[in-house]
């Protein structure tokens, strides 16, 4: 079996300041995510928009700063809400205790939908295409977060067989092996994720369909990923066996698809 590296957290000391690995992996996700939006800006239906339509480097940069707000709060709240509520709602300071940890995906999800809707109202462009631009840009920065989870040794995976070569020991976790579950997510819905969905919005779709593509990819591959995930400790598995993340990823898959149908037989192809 393999033995989780003790890595420092903190992967650059300047004085008073630490940097941390974690914060690094968000440096990366947000440059990536610029760099694929610049990228994106050269496809079509980007490429020929003209006039007021026309996308420019400014509104990556505008729906990159809108995303992080969305990301940071609708994670933080949605953390609160869905696995935390009767805790929270007894010591409601809490909730802006972020230091101390908890942030959601799902509820990040709903914070960013949020900031696209918001980019979309102010630019006036349909909120479809804001979301199909955004779509893409995205997994490669959900595969640096669980990067750095697991350079931090957290949300670590459920028993593994003794057999199992890559079967990990993770500090605080024991001392049976387990799947290392975040590079499990890192590949699946990081990397795997990353190119289904580029090369599917590489070529022209109905408006609404790359964004589909997304929601069901993603909660797909969350939901397989989650079997090899260990569960909350506060929380357990929930009902029919399945964990919260499961139970959060069957509205995506079920959006997703509903979501698809509705944009092959409504909405203009670009």
């Amino acid at each position: 079996m393999l033995i989780h590296p003790e890595i420092n957290p903190v992967a650059l000391q300047l004085g008073p300041i630490a940097v941390h690995w974690y914060g690094l992996t968000y440096l990366a996700a947000f440059g990536l995510f610029m760099w694929l939006g610049n990228l994106r800006l050269r496809h079509e239906p980007f490429a020929s928009l003209t006039g007021a339509q026309a996308w420019s480097k400014r509104d990556v940069e505008d729906i990159l700063f809108l995303g992080v707000m969305g990301v940071v709060l609708g994670g933080r709240i949605g953390y609160c809400l869905f696995y935390k509520p009767d805790y929270y709602a007894a010591n409601p300071l809490e909730v802006f205790a972020v230091w101390q940890g908890g942030m959601s995906f799902h509820g990040g999800l709903l914070g960013v939908i949020a900031s696209m809707l918001w980019f979309a109202h102010s630019r006036k462009r349909p909120w479809l295409q804001v979301a199909d631009f955004v779509a893409p840009c995205v997994p490669t920065g959900l595969a640096a977060g669980r990067m750095g989870n697991f350079i931090n040794g957290e949300l670590w995976g459920r028993l593994a067989s003794p057999d199992l070569p890559w079967g990990m020991v993770f500090r605080g976790a024991g001392d049976a092996p387990r799947h290392p579950s975040q590079i499990y997510q890192f590949l699946l819905e990081g990397l795997l994720l990353f190119v289904l969905l580029w090369l599917y919005a590489r070529k022209p779709r109905q408006r609404g369909q790359v964004a589909a593509a997304f929601l069901f990819g993603y909660g797909v591959f969350r939901f397989i990923a989650e079997y090899f995930r260990e569960p909350d400790a506060f929380l357990g598995l929930l009902g029919l066996g399945l964990s919260m993340g499961q139970w959060l990823c069957l509205p995506m898959i079920f959006g997703g698809i509903g979501l698809w149908l509705w944009a092959r037989a409504n909405s203009p192809k670009v």
